[in-house]
């Protein structure tokens, strides 16, 4: 099955290998015409972010080095200073690399000497490869350490050493680079954090490789055509149709968090939308939202009640989605009520914050399985929580745990960050470019669910439309900073900008 057309097909190393493979097998590609063209791009690379000033290009023994080779040659035949400093013996490299090294120019290279590194204005990191897993051992570890304590500029070839390039997992120490030259395609842990954090700029060079291949990409990075198909109003459209989002949340205290999800999907276009909230806060409600409705529901303490269950049901009637837990509370009573809508809701649901801590103790093993699509929003520290494992162990495998959780929940994982993941339950991944550091603030991921509760209402399935409401939600936070910078964004600027975001 292939990825939509709003999809950019990212590679694992599996991947990459088999594709490499068939272009030399198959297509009759010469392996070193290849490796010619990725030393030509990475040398380009370098020429665009480090015009000018002495380079170092460190190799390794494989393919990743013979890429370096080829750079260092034709960076010195550009004029350049080039230093070529081999970590291993110069007779351990092999086919292509070995090739390359004997059309190096002179001067000969030398052994890897940390010393080697004073002065240099950029250094080339072409030392580990797309194949590397796990920490790095002896001695590529300590020249790892040797080129970040060099405080140069650092250009990596396909991968920064010590990323894994399937998963962005970062186990050792790795190199931290200003942009990395990717071979034919980008590959998954350039953009999945830690190892997005590593890569810099990722410049993607075309090394000759036919269309086609055996290949078939189980991740790919979001673009803009993912809102092109979005259904919009048209003159016969009526309220309904345009989308019927229900909000379950609130508390006292808490009136905030729903208020947003409800603005957010109105923002987005969906025709109606309700907020079902504790009945003593209908007040708070009714003052911020002219144009939604608000059902008074049962409630403890200010908080919804399993006696809830029951209107709640009811209320929901034509909604076409529900999103369940903002500002819900953690009270006993609000957890017994997500528990037993989670598992008798039959529409499309998101679950948010509050919904998201009610599942706690009972995922994945107790968990109802739903008959509707489930998309589940978590941030690190609320996935952390579902899994067992702490929040810092999600920030380091966050492509494996989402996995594993939608996998288990048989759901549609949204994994927030900059690096937000959308994660179908067989496992195929979407990755958001990020770059909206104004959505660091409190309620921008209610505004999120409210978004993608729009989107799910208007009909579209569930994997597009959480990747359309994140792709609209991260727009709409860049246009929300445009004028005055991100620090001074809020949760609300983010929604009024959703128009010109889904317009964009």
């Amino acid at each position: 099955m292939t990825l939509p057309r709003w999809l950019e097909p990212l590679l694992d190393a599996e991947q990459m290998r088999a594709t490499d493979e068939w272009a030399i097998e198959t297509k009759s590609v010469p392996s070193l015409e290849l490796m010619e063209r990725a030393g030509e791009g990475l040398a380009d690379a370098v020429s665009r972010h480090a015009p000018a000033g002495r380079v170092v290009v460190v190799c390794g023994k494989g393919n990743n080095g013979g890429d370096g080779l080829v750079a260092a040659r034709l960076l010195r035949q550009a004029g350049r200073q080039v230093d070529v400093r081999l970590v291993w013996p110069g007779e351990w490299l092999q086919g292509d690399a070995k090739e390359m090294l004997k059309r190096l120019p002179a001067p000969a290279p030398e052994p890897f000497e940390a010393e080697a590194l004073k002065g240099a204005n950029v250094i080339v990191d072409a030392l580990l490869g797309t194949g590397f897993e796990g920490v790095p051992r002896k001695p590529a570890d300590s020249v790892i350490t040797a080129i970040n304590a060099a405080k140069a500029r650092v250009v990596a070839a396909d991968v920064p050493s010590g990323v894994n390039a399937s998963t962005g997992q970062v186990e050792g120490e790795a190199v931290e680079a200003i942009a990395t030259a990717t071979f034919h395609r980008a590959k998954p842990g350039l953009w999945i954090s830690p190892g997005k954090q590593y890569a810099g700029a990722v410049d993607v060079i075309d090394i000759g490789i036919p269309r086609g291949g055996p290949a078939k990409a189980e991740a790919g990075l979001l673009n803009g055509g993912v809102l092109r198909e979005m259904p919009r109003r048209s003159a016969d459209s009526t309220k309904f149709s345009s989308g019927n989002v229900f909000i379950l949340g609130g508390a006292s205290g808490l009136t905030g968090a729903p208020s947003m999800a409800a603005l957010a999907a109105m923002r987005t276009g969906a025709g109606y939308v309700t907020v079902g909230a504790p009945a003593s806060l209908e007040l708070s409600f009714t003052v911020r939202l002219l144009e939604a409705m608000m059902v008074g529901l049962p409630e403890t303490d200010g908080a919804l009640s399993p006696e809830a269950v029951g209107p709640a049901l009811k209320a929901i009637g034509r909604a076409d989605a529900v999103v369940l837990g903002p500002g819900l509370s953690k009270s006993d009573g609000a957890r017994g009520f997500a528990l037993e809508m989670f598992e008798r809701i039959d529409v499309p649901l998101v679950i948010d914050a509050d919904g998201l801590n009610a599942l706690e103790g009972v995922f994945p093993e107790d968990l109802p399985q739903r008959r509707w699509p489930t998309v589940l929003t978590p941030h690190a520290g609320e996935l952390g929580r579902l899994l067992g494992v702490s929040s810092k162990e999600v920030a380091g495998r966050r492509l494996e745990l989402a996995r594993e959780a939608a996998a288990t929940a048989r759901a549609f994982v949204v994994l927030k960050g900059d690096d937000t993941l959308i994660v179908s339950p067989g496992g195929r991944v979407a990755i958001s470019r990020g770059g909206a550091p104004a959505l660091a603030t409190a309620g921008t991921g209610d505004v999120l669910a409210g978004v993608i509760g729009a989107m799910l209402a208007k009909g579209l399935p569930p994997a597009h439309a959480a990747c359309a409401g994140v792709y609209a939600h991260v727009r709409a936070g860049q246009i929300a900073a445009a004028p005055h910078g991100a620090d001074g964004v809020i949760a609300s600027d983010v929604i009024h900008a959703l128009p010109a975001a889904l317009s964009a």
